[in-house]
């Protein structure tokens, strides 16, 4: 690392967001750092690395591990000296009615989402605060600031993520480290497949509903966030002089939020149920 480039790392960098947030900032001269659980899904972004000479290292980081945590956090530290910037990006979105979902699949679900990000800031924190610098960007998701049916268990992930985001934001100002949230819509990843699988419980009295909600959320994806429109939306808050706390990535998201604001619980309830369901 030459002294004037900048460190990065970033969770969950095997595919999707993380994949392309890591590319982007080490084109940008980030020496990045992308982390993935299971490093054999590194090939794509190897192969992207030597072709256009990127520095960019891979290191086996699993957000649900203590020890994967601290060991990767550390060897980073001792081969950079530093780190100027976290994206919590692991993550997935875990879809079924509330009633219908397992207890253990929840607590998966919160490990990964919630608990992987609380995990890896902390370990992150004491070296940004010896530096008295310092950005850390969490991936939440227009989910992050209303729910859907179907949502539950990563809606309810996404809403935690923002209010531990907004309330670490006043503890970490006074160290110069500076805290955001990008908030993708719907994203063009494998997520609606999922979406689909869940739809085909055959006994389940929930399944109508799911069906008619895949079939929206096809829709919706037409509309959606690429990858790459929030890749570089994390590349705008982290070279911002002054970053917002809330970035929106995404026409869709950028509706919905508009609405939001703008309507009344009930009113914003009917539109989700009529749009959705």
């Amino acid at each position: 690392t030459n002294s004037n480039q900048k460190v990065a790392v970033v969770t969950g960098s095997s595919s999707g967001i993380g994949f392309e947030t890591s590319l982007v900032l080490a084109r940008n001269n980030f020496h990045t750092y992308a982390t993935m659980r299971n490093p054999e899904k590194g090939t794509k972004i190897r192969a992207v690395k030597s072709g256009e000479n990127l520095p960019i290292e891979i290191i086996q980081l699993d957000v649900t591990s203590d020890k994967s945590v601290s060991h990767a956090i550390e060897s980073i530290l001792s081969e950079s000296g530093t780190i100027n910037v976290l994206v919590n990006n692991a993550g997935y979105g875990l879809v079924g009615a509330f009633e219908e979902l397992g207890m253990d699949e929840i607590k998966q679900q919160y490990e990964t989402n919630f608990f992987g990000v609380i995990r890896v800031t902390q370990a992150v924190i004491p070296i940004m605060k010896e530096q008295k610098s310092g950005i850390i960007v969490n991936i939440s998701s227009g989910a992050g600031r209303f729910g859907y049916p179907g949502g539950s268990a990563y809606v309810s992930t996404k809403f935690a993520l923002e209010g531990l985001s907004e309330s670490m934001a006043y503890e970490l100002d006074r160290f110069g480290i500076k805290v955001a949230l990008v908030e993708p819509g719907f994203v063009r990843t494998n997520f609606s497949n999922v979406i689909a699988k869940r739809s085909q419980e055959p006994n389940s009295e929930y399944s109508k509903m799911m069906e008619i909600m895949a079939r929206r959320i096809e829709d919706m994806r037409q509309n959606s966030s690429s990858p790459e429109l929030v890749a570089n939306t994390v590349l705008e808050a982290v070279t911002s002089k002054n970053p917002n706390l809330r970035y929106l990535a995404g026409k869709d998201v950028e509706q919905w939020i508009g609405q939001k604001k703008k309507l009344s619980d009930k009113e914003f309830f009917n539109m989700i149920k009529e749009s959705m369901l």
